[in-house]
């Protein structure tokens, strides 16, 4: 690896699997001091562990500022600064609004929407102590194209980027940059974990994988690169659909059937022996 995050103070959240873990493991690959947190324990330190002496566990909701000032405190205790925060923890709750609990839709907004822009605030001051930093917010295609039966999850995604582009501003002249990750579907548990209620449409991207993703997010914080969408294609495809709305509308059907055979061939592969 490169080693250019030797001797970086890295707060990665969402860190106990998937893309929250792989971003983990190449910031400590590249030389920094990485501190994941996660709502479950358990996990979270045995990803930890299988990361090494560089990684530090921090269990923590990002939903309760109080736990977030303290996951902070504790990242910065050996020069108190953060160099770079990734906000990555998610949840989704999928199906019809109409038919869903309320109390899931306000997780996806408090995780997913609040986490970020709490857990943003309470860093800045450990981050501008660092002298350049990074912030990288993980968001989703779903916060570029809307996705009916993920109607709040795409708010809270189209709300992450918005925030993401505006805080960026504020931050112009700073050494304090703001970028954003927007994956289409992911090859993790977020999809194969809750397969039955993944819509089919989703299934008509291409796939990438947790590293990717990872990869992406290290190149924001090195860069400072306003956003990164992958793969390419599902990128070009939502900014004509957010340049001309009736395209998604006309295209959908088609979108829906190829996502259907696409699901189905993902399900045989993941049966497989």
């Amino acid at each position: 690896m490169s080693g250019r995050f030797e001797g970086k103070i890295v707060v990665v959240t969402g860190a106990s699997s998937g893309v929250g873990a792989e971003t983990a493991r190449l910031f400590a690959a590249e030389g920094a001091r990485v501190v994941m947190a996660a709502r479950t324990a358990a996990p979270l330190e045995a990803a930890a562990k299988e990361i090494g002496a560089e990684a530090l566990a921090v269990p923590t909701d990002v939903s309760d500022p109080e736990g977030v000032r303290a996951l902070l405190r504790r990242a910065a205790e050996p020069g108190d600064h953060i160099d770079v925060l990734v906000n990555n923890a998610a949840v989704n709750h999928r199906g019809p609004v109409e038919k869903a609990d309320p109390a899931a839709l306000a997780q996806i907004v408090d995780v997913n929407l609040k986490g970020p822009i709490v857990t943003t605030r309470l860093a800045l001051p450990y981050l501008r102590r660092a002298g350049k930093a990074a912030i990288v917010n993980v968001a989703s295609i779903a916060g570029q194209i809307p996705l009916p039966e993920e109607a709040t999850y795409s708010a809270t995604k189209f709300g992450l980027r918005g925030f993401s582009f505006a805080l960026a501003e504020e931050l112009r002249g700073s050494e304090v940059s703001v970028s954003v990750v927007s994956p289409g579907p992911i090859d993790t548990g977020f999809i194969s974990d809750d397969l039955d209620s993944v819509p089919d449409i989703v299934f008509s991207q291409p796939m990438s994988s947790a590293e990717e993703v990872a990869k992406a997010v290290l190149d924001c914080a090195g860069d400072g690169a306003a956003e990164r969408t992958l793969p390419r294609i599902t990128g070009a495809l939502a900014t004509a659909g957010y340049l001309v709305p009736q395209i998604p509308r006309l295209i959908r059907p088609l979108l829906v059937e190829q996502g259907r055979r696409a699901k189905a061939k993902y399900r045989e592969r993941r049966q497989e022996p």
